[in-house]
């Protein structure tokens, strides 16, 4: 097998998908589109994404089998500058939880929460 990105695709557990799909839109300036679940189960809102170019794609999940919260992963989104985006976050309704800091070679990140209460990351080069 052709070595290939750890993450291939990510959810993003909401309780209210309206207030959090004006939250990331508010955010990150992009339109989520609705997606279909073939299963019928839940209600989506993908992120914008080419699914052969680099990174991984995910969407907004809305799921009677999983609930948003803080835990134990983070999901990066990546940014042109994460403390103009930060900026955004508050303004949305969300909290900043750790401003912009460096990580050295690989840039800057700042860690937030949004609406729903999931923990994430902004990653920029500046």
């Amino acid at each position: 097998m052709a070595l290939q990105n750890a993450i291939g695709w990510f959810d993003l557990y909401v309780d209210d998908l309206e207030r959090a799909t004006t939250f990331y839109e508010t955010v990150l300036q992009q339109r989520l589109e609705p997606m279909g679940d073939p299963t019928g189960e839940t209600v989506m809102r993908a992120f914008p994404a080419k699914m052969q170019a680099y990174g991984a794609a995910g969407a907004l999940v809305k799921s009677a089998h999983a609930r948003p919260g803080a835990g134990g992963t983070l999901v990066y989104f990546s940014v042109a500058d994460c403390a103009v985006e930060a900026e955004r976050v508050r303004a949305a309704g969300g909290t900043v939880v750790r401003p912009k800091f460096s990580i050295g070679a690989f840039g800057w990140v700042a860690i937030c929460q949004d609406t729903e209460g999931n923990l994430f990351g902004l990653s920029s080069m500046v």
